[in-house]
């Protein structure tokens, strides 16, 4: 049980300091989402090794071969949709190099409403839930899908906080007709 603790433990502190410096000025406008990558990174590192100690010695469960294909598919579909999604955003400012190259560049983009966004606001993470949950088949597997489901959802709150103090009534209209995850509506009237 201190194993599941530790790693507990170790996610929510990775949580706090994702979620509690995203947007943050931490090294000048040039370099401050460089380094809050490095950070991320880091921690996220330090997270898997924790686990790895914790829980990576126990038994991978004694599934069904049919269980493990479906997992392994929701895990590949994981995969997909965020290499989809990850074409509708500037890879360069999300990692810092295009702040590093161009300083005078407004810092965000534009509220995104094509591709998946006009399927799911948040379609990364729709992603994220997808390998997470996919990669369940141990232990640390499932311990790993729920204490990321968990730092995914407050991560979400926090995102959308930030999105409505951002881009106010145009983002309040986008939230209230595309759900955050699962595109059960469809695809939205709203897309750009």
């Amino acid at each position: 049980m201190s194993g599941h603790l530790a790693y507990a433990l170790a996610w929510l502190a990775f949580g706090l300091s994702h979620s509690g410096l995203a947007g943050r000025n931490l090294a000048g406008r040039r370099w401050s989402r460089i380094v809050y990558n490095i950070i991320a990174v880091a921690a996220f590192l330090a997270v898997g090794s924790i686990g790895t100690w914790a829980l990576g010695g126990e038994a991978a469960f004694d599934l069904p071969v049919w269980a493990r294909g479906l997992l392994a598919a929701v895990h590949l579909s994981g995969w997909a949709v965020m290499l989809w999604s990850a074409r509708y955003y500037d890879l360069g400012r999300l990692g810092g190099l295009s702040q590093l190259r161009h300083p005078d560049r407004p810092e965000d983009e534009g509220l995104r409403r094509d591709g998946p966004h006009a399927w799911v606001r948040h379609p990364l993470y729709a992603g994220a839930f997808l390998i997470l949950w996919g990669a369940a088949l141990s232990p640390l597997g499932l311990a790993t899908a729920v204490w990321g489901s968990l730092y995914l959802l407050a991560g979400t709150w926090c995102e959308e906080r930030r999105l409505l103090a951002r881009y106010g009534e145009e983002y309040t209209a986008y939230r209230a007709g595309v759900p955050a995850f699962i595109p059960w509506r469809g695809r939205s009237k709203l897309s750009a």
